[in-house]
């Protein structure tokens, strides 16, 4: 079984700032920074976003942008819970089959996105696909 740390430092001047084993670094909650809600729907398309360029690759697909978007519903009061997740992918390239886009998000979805199989039982995830020739 795979295991993963992360870390997390705060400090006066710094405030938090979170990393990975690779020491990649993230900073949130604070001016001009990500807040720490954000990162839950970040990841998520992060997730998604990694595995369909990678399917489309495979399928010999020739995607030349790929815009993900992620519109998140959170209740109004503590502890600010999730309910929704609507994601929006856009594939941009040549000759792009919208089928196999479909097919790409079905398979990130059902077989491959941990971030998405840990969350659907407890969020609503919905998705929609645009496909533009570019």
């Amino acid at each position: 079984m795979a295991s993963k740390t992360v870390h997390l430092n705060w400090d006066p001047q710094t405030r938090f700032v979170v990393r990975n084993k690779d020491d990649h670094k993230l900073l949130i909650n604070g001016a001009g920074r990500i807040g720490a809600s954000d990162l839950l729907p970040m990841a998520l398309i992060g997730c998604s976003s990694h595995d369909v360029v990678e399917i489309l690759e495979k399928q010999r697909q020739e995607l030349l942008q790929l815009n993900v978007t992620a519109e998140a519903v959170q209740d109004d009061t503590p502890p600010w819970k999730f309910r929704k997740i609507h994601i929006r992918y856009q594939a941009i390239g040549r000759g792009i089959d919208p089928e196999k886009v479909k097919k790409a998000v079905a398979l990130s979805e059902e077989k491959y996105c941990s971030v998405y199989v840990t969350l659907k039982d407890v969020v609503d995830i919905t998705h929609e696909i645009e496909v533009l020739e570019a």
